[in-house]
């Protein structure tokens, strides 16, 4: 996992690229809160996420929980076709409050 981080001034845009799982939480969480402190608004495109599991998912409900406590913005942008799966299984795309479209394809 990789966080690419463009900055501009209390404003931060990151992109997470590779994989969101119990291997990598322990630097994303790191990662995304040492952002958080310092921004007062975080962006995270994850366009890029290719796995992502309870413990990648529950940073991101961190992120958010101390960025509300924190009275910062967060948003999550561009979500990855596993992003999205994992925020329908738990019908969590409302807690997070962006705009996600979660379309499902027909078998025919």
């Amino acid at each position: 996992m990789m966080i690419h981080a463009e900055i501009k001034e209390s404003h931060r845009r990151l992109r997470i690229e590779g994989d969101m799982n119990i291997y990598s939480a322990p630097e994303l969480k790191r990662q995304l809160l040492d952002h958080l402190g310092s921004a007062a608004e975080l962006e995270i495109n994850l366009s890029q996420v290719g796995e992502i599991d309870t413990a990648g998912f529950q940073v991101l409900c961190l992120a958010r929980r101390e960025a509300v406590k924190g009275g910062k913005t967060l948003r999550l942008t561009s979500h990855s076709p596993a992003v999205l799966e994992v925020m329908d299984v738990y019908h969590m795309a409302a807690y997070f409050g962006d705009p996600v479209v979660i379309s499902r394809t027909r078998k025919k």
